[in-house]
């Protein structure tokens, strides 16, 4: 009877007060719309009419949320269940783990030896796993310090075990107080001695690493090392290293763990991340071919051993398990600064938009921290599952036009669409098959294939996620959160407003493409199996740059109004319908975030980071998207920087801790177009608002009905709060000024606004 039990339940949450508030507000903004189109057909004014275009796009944006937050759901998944269904470990099926970095400096190698350690270390049969970095830095610096970490590994993981440890990366084991360990054992003298011995012997290894990453003691490029000669970044051959196998296939041995960096050359385009996935998705398919991928980013660490349990319960569920394509797990902030001061640490986000969107057709694919199933990854339909593929389409011939030329990895592909995959039985040693996995790794091999285009990662946009995971639900897979306690993953939020500004920008452009693009959500929902309401929660992630284009012009009505002496809001009584919007909105964020635990001064620094990253980030984000989609220039893929986990590694970085110290939860600034559109947004509303006071306004066209009232006077000192930390860069010097170069180009740019401004008062 065991087996026939549901190993997951998807629980949804009923929150009726919050569907309340959110009806109200919805029906506020078609209300407010409702007097504006009766006014412009009254009297049109261009003010009225472009706050009606950009309140009708807020309005659209509103029922998007609405639609994300009215299905909320997590998941419940029974361990014990799955152990009844599988009798032995033996059973179990393989996993093959993925971890991507691709800048040595920006990803110190130290947070990617935790990260893999931390997977060395899960709670799963060792033979069943085989773990993949891509290095797309082509660093001996990376490379070595995964040598290093896994000869730490050999002591590290059997400790993890004997401890059942749920905090598996030893930086974040050293740094977090006991209340995490459960088991009584930990107590003992036994536990101590040998916690105070790893911990002595990871400062060491931690130390090494550092001074090799920062050139303090001589690395010698020879031996093992040596195919990293005359490497550059852009342009090497590709490099396949076996550092650890578990030849023998037992259960209590350690993880495979394999080196890939996969041919660059300038010639040819790389496709970023999701060029890199599909290597280690080749490679591991000759290595191992496990059934099932994991794939984190370098800076995901474990933060419950038993996430891979969790994941099998619902991805072989007997009943809905082969219905599902992928599981998403959510990750929690490490070591966030207090107050999210540039809300990037996303809890009432995964709280209320990504948990409702797991209660639709599931979660979107966050390009981290989730498993695939491989089969779904080569193209794979789910009715195929049970039915089989024709086996027209298993052809070999077929199969090399789709995957490429490499016979051995046809045949891993045909075992694994066929369901089937190699057991520890079969002799298949990942050394054995580093020749093919170098071709397959090479930057030529996906020419004439569908790498890319129809299975895979897909290509087209920076953010490649979004785009990979719609085009696995169009075909009719479903996806499912893995929301068990404690959270799956930690990993480091940015910790300056830079790096923050850098991810979004990022996020925005590559979005941008994919909401313009064939793979967009709307193309999903008309040509594809992607269901109505999760093609509808998909815009509100997809369409993060238009939004930033109504943002904008919506903040440029109440300066303007300002400067000529018009309005966009209406006066008397009709002011309470937007002061309605306003008050309700704010008070309904306020509610969702004091009810999830969070503070008010989170809650106002979310805020204000909405406004200031949708108008800058953003913006910028989705004029790079569209000089990309018009064919004048590329995207450039921007890494974001990762914190170095120094302070606990037993580093000689104090200074370095110092600074970021001083710096955290601080507004820093330096020479970018970002920066230019904030400043330029302070500056108009400041120049505005003295226009205001020192009575430089014109009189105003007709009745006094045209004039500005107190309601563009609001919304323009509302900017100014909004942006407070830019005004205090004006008066501040070095990072944490704004540079002189971007005061020249905002001052041009508000001199031309005004200007603008003061000519269509002439004209008219």
């Amino acid at each position: 009877m065991a087996s026939h039990l549901p190993l997951y339940e998807k629980i949804y949450i009923k929150r009726r007060f919050q569907r309340v508030m959110d009806t109200l507000m919805l029906l506020l903004l078609l209300l407010l719309l409702t007097y504006r189109f009766f006014s412009l057909l009254d009297s049109f004014t261009v003010p009225w009419f472009l706050a009606f275009l950009c309140e009708s796009w807020f309005t659209f944006t509103w029922i998007v949320i609405l639609n994300c937050k009215w299905s909320p759901a997590y998941t419940v998944t029974h361990l014990h269940r799955l152990l009844q269904h599988y009798q032995q470990e033996d059973e179990l099926p393989a996993v093959d783990l993925f971890v991507a970095t691709a800048d040595p400096v920006l990803e110190p190698p130290i947070i990617t030896a935790n990260t893999v350690l931390s997977l060395l270390a899960l709670d799963y049969p060792s033979n069943k796993l085989a773990c993949y970095v891509s290095d797309d830095g082509c660093s001996p610096l990376t490379f070595y310090a995964l040598v290093e970490a896994s000869k730490f590994a050999k002591l590290w993981v059997p400790f993890c075990k004997k401890y059942n440890l749920q905090l598996t990366a030893p930086f974040r084991f050293f740094s977090t107080s006991h209340s995490n360990l459960i088991s009584t054992e930990q107590d003992s003298h036994e536990f101590k001695q040998e916690r105070s011995k790893m911990q002595d012997m990871y400062d060491k290894l931690s130390r090494k690493i550092e001074d090799v990453t920062a050139k303090a003691i001589p690395f010698p490029l020879d031996g093992e090392y040596a195919s990293f000669l005359n490497t550059d970044r852009r342009n090497h051959p590709s490099i396949v290293k076996v550092i650890l196998e578990n030849k023998e296939g037992v259960c209590e041995g350690l993880p495979h763990l394999i080196y890939v960096s996969r041919e660059k050359r300038p010639q040819h385009p790389h496709e970023y991340k999701a060029g890199a996935m599909n290597v280690l998705t080749r490679v591991s398919g000759l290595m191992s071919n496990a059934p099932f991928m994991l794939n984190v980013d370098c800076d995901m660490m474990v933060n419950n051993s038993k996430v891979v349990q969790h994941a099998m319960c619902i991805l072989m569920d007997p009943h809905k398990g082969k219905e599902i394509a992928y599981v998403q797990c959510f990750q929690k902030v490490y070591d966030g600064i207090k107050d999210d001061p540039f809300g990037n640490q996303w809890v009432s986000a995964f709280e209320y938009i990504i948990r409702g969107m797991a209660g639709l057709q599931g979660p979107f694919y966050a390009g981290t921290n989730t498993f695939h199933r491989r089969s779904a990854m080569y193209g794979l339909y789910p009715h195929e599952i049970e039915t089989g593929r024709n086996k027209e389409k298993l052809a070999e011939s077929v199969l090399i036009k789709q995957f490429g030329s490499s016979n051995e990895f046809v045949k891993s592909v045909a075992s694994a669409l066929e369901g089937n995959s190699y057991s520890p039985n079969d002799d298949r040693s990942p050394s054995n098959f580093i020749k093919e996995a170098i071709k397959v790794s090479d930057c030529k091999y996906e020419h004439d294939t569908s790498w890319g285009s129809e299975m895979g990662w897909l290509y087209g946009s920076i953010s490649e996620d979004v785009p990979t995971g719609i085009n696995i639900l169009k075909k009719g897979w479903r996806a499912e959160s893995c929301t068990p306690e404690p959270a799956p993953f930690t990993g480091c939020a940015p910790g300056g407003l830079l790096s923050t500004i850098v991810q979004q920008k990022r996020w925005a452009s590559g979005l941008t493409v994919v909401f313009f693009g064939k793979n967009s959500p709307l193309m999903g929902c008309l040509f594809g199996k992607l269901q109505f309401r999760a093609g509808l929660s998909y815009c509100w992630l997809t369409n993060w740059g238009l939004r930033s284009v109504y943002l904008v012009c919506y903040a440029a009505l109440p300066p303007y109004c300002l400067i000529t002496n018009t309005n966009f809001l209406p006066k008397g009584e009709g002011l309470m319908i937007p002061v309605a919007v306003f008050v309700i909105y704010y008070l309904n964020s306020l509610i969702e975030y004091v009810t999830i635990g969070l503070s008010l001064r989170e809650w106002w620094n979310n805020q204000r980071m909405t406004i200031i990253t949708t108008s800058t980030a953003w913006f910028i984000g989705f004029l790079s998207a569209m000089v990309k989609l018009l064919g004048i220039s590329d995207t450039v893929f921007e890494i974001t920087q990762k914190e170095h986990p120094s302070k606990t590694s037993g580093g000689n970085n104090n200074n370095n801790d110092e600074e970021k110290e001083e710096d955290a939860g601080r507004f820093t600034f330096e020479d970018s177009a970002v920066f230019v559109t904030g400043t330029t947004i302070l500056i108009v509303q400041v120049t505005a608002l003295l226009i205001k006071f020192m009575g430089l306004q014109p009189e105003a066209a007709g009745d006094d009905e045209s004039g500005n009232g107190a309601g563009e006077l609001v919304c323009s000192m509302l900017l100014v709060v909004c942006f407070w930390p830019y005004l205090k860069g004006l008066f501040k010097r070095g990072k944490y000024g704004i540079p002189f170069s971007t005061l020249c180009k905002s001052a041009l740019l508000s001199f031309a606004f005004v200007q603008f401004s003061r000519y269509t008062i002439n004209a008219a």
